[in-house]
C-alpha cells in the first residue's frame, strides 16, 4: 500500500512514531484499525440508544444477575 504525503506530513508522523519506537508502518496501521474500530463502536451505540430510545425499559443489575447467575 502507498500514500502520498507532503513532506511536512511524513516528517511529522515519522517523527511521531519514532518517539514511540515504532515504525511508520506500524503507526499507520494502528491508527487506522483504531479509526475504524470507532467508527464501528460509534455505530454500534447509535444502534442501540436509538433501540433504548424507542423502548426505554431498563433492568437493574440485580435483576439480571437473579435471571441469568
Amino acid at each position: 500500500m502507498t500514500i502520498r504525503l507532503e513532506s511536512e506530513e511524513k516528517a511529522l508522523i515519522s517523527d511521531y512514531a519514532a518517539a514511540f519506537g515504532i515504525s511508520v508502518s506500524e503507526f499507520m496501521r494502528k491508527v487506522a484499525l483504531e479509526r475504524i474500530e470507532d467508527e464501528l463502536d460509534l455505530k454500534a451505540w447509535e444502534e442501540a440508544k436509538a433501540e433504548f430510545d424507542s423502548d426505554p425499559v431498563t433492568i437493574s443489575a440485580a435483576e439480571i444477575a437473579k435471571k441469568y447467575l
